[in-house]
């Protein structure tokens, strides 16, 4: 098995974690942790009384009051989260780019280049009688002005904007990359200051990439659609498909497998997931019901990091018989309680052993297919609220449903289920370590 997973899994997924597009993806998702976290918070304190009427009165006469104020937080961390991922994207890239090609370009440069391409596309336009024109469209479903979808806020600089942003973003780099490399440039003396210097550098590529996007946007709109919509269609079916069970398991199978030969699965995985779990939350605050949304994987599926191994940490710290064991999880006890078990997995190790390979993958999928029917039966709340992934057990799928007291029990469930799992093979496994130990000492106390 681990020579099946070295040779077809380990080595192209090896390859794609180094890939520019991929690394500058995981710096983006990093990078909108805390505008998410920020602006979640203040989304759960206006969906409080949801859960709990008892405070309704009293939300009326305070904090509702103003309301408007406090959620402009969410509105500029969420709304515009297209924004933050485009413009750490190309910087990272544009980083990139210049340190791997040796190229003189400046990553804020390239940062800004990468926001005016995304943003020359968020209007709508229409041929109308040979001629484009912006689209105005004010009905009771659609609000559109200037060609400028408003949706509480301006739609396309959401969460719905990512992956246009990382598209454009590309291009814009691409071409800023392209133009240095060719010395399409305004070169200035040595004499001029580098802000100056660095200006009129930028200049060219900034004709470039106008007339590119412009081109790009000119020919969609003849045919009818624009660059939103058309990748709204690949990454729709990728969406689409992260929401049915046969779905989730793959993305839990490959987080582990990747895990198992010694590759940090949930990094590279879940920066691909990043923005679809950021977009199906904020769905879900808008009624959907997206159970791979948000904080999912922390708050019920891995609790205590890959392989849901909190119930295993807990068992080996305080029940373990081998002294292997009983060190291990004495000391991986505390980090396992807020998701982080590299201690484990390699000091145990799990990575590479034979004997704990099997609950390894099950224990996980096992969670995750509870909570994926419990929420997708409407039994447990969606995630609406992103909480930070270290949130121990019961805490982030609280808070992050909005409150919802059956989230906190789902997840104290799963990770109930996960240990079951645990139980024959981490016990097995305890008692072949503690004969080994035995027999070690037998053999010492023999020789002295």
């Amino acid at each position: 098995m681990f020579n099946f997973l070295q040779k077809y899994l380990m080595g192209p997924m090896a390859k794609i974690a180094q890939l520019k597009i991929v690394r500058a993806v995981m710096a983006a998702g990093m990078a909108s942790i805390p505008f998410t976290i920020v602006g979640s918070m203040f989304l759960v304190l206006n969906i409080l009384p949801l859960p709990f009427p008892v405070l309704e009165g009293f939300f009326n006469a305070t904090f509702f009051k103003i309301s408007d104020l406090y959620m402009i937080v969410y509105t500029m961390t969420m709304g515009i989260l297209a924004i933050y991922f485009a413009i750490v994207f190309a910087y990272e890239l544009t980083m990139i780019e210049r340190d791997e090609q040796d190229l003189n370009v400046n990553p804020l440069t390239g940062a800004l280049l990468s926001v005016f391409a995304f943003f020359m596309c968020v209007p709508e336009m229409v041929l109308v009688k040979g001629k484009i024109t912006l689209l105005t469209s004010i009905t009771s479903k659609e609000h559109v002005m200037n060609g400028i979808r408003l949706t509480g806020f301006v739609e396309r600089l959401g969460t719905s904007g990512i992956f246009t942003g990382i598209i454009m973003s590309i291009i814009a780099v691409k071409l800023y990359c392209l133009c240095v490399k060719r010395n399409w440039v305004i070169k200035m003396p040595e004499v001029v200051p580098v802000g100056v210097s660095r200006s009129f550098t930028a200049l060219i590529p900034t004709f470039v990439i106008a007339f590119v996007v412009m081109a790009i946007n000119g020919v969609l709109i003849i045919a009818g659609t624009d660059i939103f919509k058309v990748i709204s269609i690949p990454f729709g079916f990728v969406t689409n498909l992260t929401d049915t069970w046969l779905g989730v398991m793959v993305i839990y199978f490959l987080i582990h497998a990747l895990w198992i030969v010694g590759i940090h699965g949930a990094n590279i995985i879940t920066s691909f997931l990043t923005p679809i779990v950021l977009a199906n939350m904020q769905a879900n605050a808008q009624g959907a019901n997206f159970p791979l949304a948000g904080e999912f994987n922390n708050s019920y599926a891995i609790v205590g990091g890959s392989g849901a191994t909190l119930g295993l940490v807990i068992f080996i710290a305080f029940l373990a018989k081998s002294d292997q064991l009983k060190v291990l999880g004495k000391a991986s006890l505390v980090p396992g309680i807020f998701n982080i078990n590299e201690p484990l997995i390699f000091g145990m190790p799990i990575v590479y052993n034979p004997y704990l390979a099997v609950p390894f993958f099950l224990a996980p999928i096992a969670a995750a297919s509870l909570s994926y029917f419990a929420i997708k039966l409407e039994i447990v709340k969606p995630m609406l609220a992103q909480m930070p992934w270290p949130s121990p057990v019961g805490i982030g799928a609280f808070i992050g449903s909005g409150g919802d007291w059956k989230a906190a029990v789902l997840a104290v469930v799963s990770t109930l289920l996960a240990f079951t799992i645990w139980f024959p093979f981490i016990k097995f496994y305890d008692t072949k370590l503690l004969k080994e130990e035995q027999a070690k000492a037998v053999e010492l106390s023999a020789r002295a």
